[in-house]
């Protein structure tokens, strides 16, 4: 297998990935270039879905001739994307993505079929989740706030940006490492996306206020119809005591989430310590997000962030990395900082 230059996986995956790129660099070397390459596929699709200078149409456009590179298995179509998108990037990391998409898909198509065959699936339907970004939601210079309609909608959207990305990580380990022979594929690819749904519902749940201010409601319309509130109403910090039993549910449903995701990473064999941090890392961190969203008596105003700092994530990498040689300090330190997300009595 050709080897992705350094600048692909390396330096230029650091900018645009805080957590992840944790992971990547911790990963059995054998797996790190497809996983590696894929991740870069799916923050350039990110990109161009999220270039506010172009309209949703335009870049649903050039999104499309990205995904039409990876159903022909040619690089025609991309020949053009770098240079219609690169100047319109403010972000110097992100304008880099775009200048060297072509040479990352002569890598990727030196990769084996099945690597192949499995970014290609991973990459569809993230992509396919950008779409419904762009046909549900206003241009963010428009003024106005759209919701998805219901749950149904909402799981359909996480399993498309992040539940598809755990089958491939599923699918890509068991296809490299040997000492996992004796996992339930089947039941370990449910899992993992359980695992991406988790991990992106706390995105969702972090970034409402952002989003909003784009013109972005990933809340179901009908759920916060029960409450009496629209998607505009939650522009207003006030709104957080009304959103609040729909917060609780939504969080009870991402702990879930992660219970399954934890679940899949304990039975990770301990001789693959560096396949287990990669897992533990997002959850942990994960979790430690999530304590701070259920605490937050400003989720709603976009100057007050829930974000962990950086001596705080830190502190997890260090002390999951010391509690790895033994299952039960691992599993008791998750079972902490689950324990410190707040949920209403008589919730587990």
């Amino acid at each position: 297998m050709a080897e992705p230059p350094a600048a692909l996986l390396g330096p230029l995956l650091k900018p645009v990935s805080r957590s992840f790129y944790l992971s990547l660099r911790i990963l059995p070397r054998g797996v790190r270039e497809p996983v590696g390459l894929a991740y870069l596929f799916a923050r350039t699709a990110d990109t161009i879905a999220d270039t506010r200078l172009l309209r949703p149409a335009d870049r649903l456009v050039h999104l499309e001739a990205l995904r039409d590179a990876f159903l022909a298995g040619a690089a025609v179509p991309l020949t053009r994307l770098p240079a219609a998108l690169a100047a319109h990037q403010e972000n110097p990391a992100e304008r880099t993505l775009l200048l060297v998409l072509p040479e990352a898909f002569a890598t990727y198509q030196a990769l084996p079929a099945a690597d192949r065959a499995a970014i290609r699936r991973v990459l569809l339907a993230i992509t396919q989740g950008m779409r419904m970004d762009l046909s549900t939601f206003p241009g963010e210079g428009e003024g106005r706030v759209v919701a998805l309609e219901t749950r149904a909608d909402l799981d359909r959207y996480t399993y498309w940006v992040a539940g598809s990305a755990g089958e491939f990580w599923t699918d890509i380990h068991l296809a490299h490492r040997p000492a996992l022979a004796g996992w339930d594929a089947e039941a370990m690819r449910v899992r993992a996306v359980r695992f991406g749904r988790g991990l992106q519902m706390t995105n969702i749940l972090r970034d409402i206020p952002r989003d909003l201010r784009i013109g972005r409601c990933y809340l179901p319309q009908e759920e916060l119809a029960a409450f009496d509130l629209t998607p505009t109403d939650l522009l207003d910090p006030r709104s957080l005591a009304r959103l609040r039993p729909l917060l609780a549910d939504l969080l009870r449903a991402t702990l879930a989430h992660y219970d399954e995701a934890w679940a899949y990473t304990r039975a990770i064999p301990r001789r693959e310590w560096r396949l287990r941090l990669a897992c533990a890392w997002p959850l942990l961190i994960g979790l430690r997000t999530l304590d701070l969203i259920s605490r937050a008596e400003s989720l709603l105003d976009p100057v007050a962030a829930a974000k962990i700092s950086r001596g705080a994530l830190y502190g997890i990498l260090t002390r999951s990395a010391v509690r790895m040689i033994s299952d039960a300090a691992l599993d008791g330190y998750y079972r902490t900082l689950r324990a410190r997300v707040r949920l209403p009595a008589g919730a587990t």
